[in-house]
């Protein structure tokens, strides 16, 4: 693949296929107490460096404690740190190839640092950030064709940020956002892999108001209706951050939310839509996947409110 710019790709992270590459802890401090910088090729943590040699460079891309496999030895807090098994696949959208590491499967959990608590995830749900999920592709497919120029967009649940990374390479204006303590580290580590700039990043509580973030002219999701009380979360979300003409899209894997959050955009003064999608090669019409698109004009704005 190649960037946008047409200059090619640099060297993908160096690492062993099955785990996430080696970082060498330099401070004590752990994620997430200190402060990020997002820079132009990655994240930095002040208070703590994990940084990855490459080339002679110091990389750019650090690692929370609690996915880290010691180098030698205990880890800062006298205990072993214990670590993730990855994968790299590769996924293609618009005529590009994207190069995802993404956790190898859904039953890992390690959370010496007790993130998991503080987010309040609980071990079952801990690694489902990090996987490419059929609507993450179903969403990745329609934003490499959408149109975004000039507008703002911000995608929610973006886990990975296949979306994200697809609106990065065509030079969007993108924020990607989650709960998800390791969201932050992946979606850098893979924006690197595919020779991408940094994503901006925020750690975003659907239920906190966040009056920093702004308002957006598109925002985006993949399977964000996962359960009855998201409907009315992503709809005040999007109440909050959504700009007078503004477009929302969806992509629903079937849960059966999808109706609620239907009539809680049409009461916002949206326009609905929406457009079947095969989830997987297999799938077959009628498809139970769905891709839900809603549109406001600015003048329907002075109306609901």
């Amino acid at each position: 693949m190649q960037r946008p710019d047409g200059a090619r790709n640099r060297t993908p992270l160096r690492g062993r296929d099955r785990r996430l590459p080696r970082w060498r802890l330099k401070r004590s401090a752990v994620f997430p107490s200190a402060s990020t910088e997002i820079g132009s090729r990655g994240v930095r943590w002040s208070g703590c460096s994990w940084f990855r040699a490459s080339r002679g460079r110091s990389g750019a891309v650090p690692l929370p404690a609690s996915c880290l496999r010691p180098l030698a030895g205990p880890g800062p807090t006298g205990a072993s740190v214990p670590g993730y098994h990855t994968h790299i696949r590769v996924h293609a959208f618009g005529g590009s190839d994207y190069r995802i590491r993404a956790l190898a499967d859904v039953q890992q959990f390690a959370d010496p640092d007790l993130l998991a608590q503080r987010a309040g995830i609980c071990s079952a749900q801990w690694s489902l950030f990090g996987q490419v999920w059929p609507s993450g592709r179903v969403l990745a497919d329609a934003m490499a064709g959408h149109d975004v120029a000039g507008k703002r967009i911000l995608e929610l649940g973006c886990g990975l940020g296949l979306a994200s990374l697809v609106l990065r390479a065509r030079g969007a204006d993108i924020v990607a956002s989650d709960h998800h303590p390791l969201a932050e580290v992946f979606l850098a580590y893979n924006a690197a892999l595919n020779g991408l700039d940094a994503v901006p990043y925020r750690t975003l509580s659907w239920d906190a108001p966040a009056a920093s973030l702004g308002r957006f002219d598109l925002i985006i999701g993949s399977d964000v209706l996962y359960e009855r009380r998201h409907v009315a979360q992503l709809a005040a979300l999007v109440q909050r951050h959504a700009q007078p003409e503004a477009e929302v899209l969806i992509a629903d894997p079937g849960r059966g939310n999808g109706g609620a959050f239907t009539r809680a955009m049409v009461a916002q003064g949206y326009s609905p839509s929406e457009q079947r999608r095969a989830m997987t090669e297999g799938d077959t019409p009628p498809f139970r996947g769905r891709l839900l698109g809603y549109r406001r004009a600015a003048v329907l704005t002075a109306e609901v409110a």
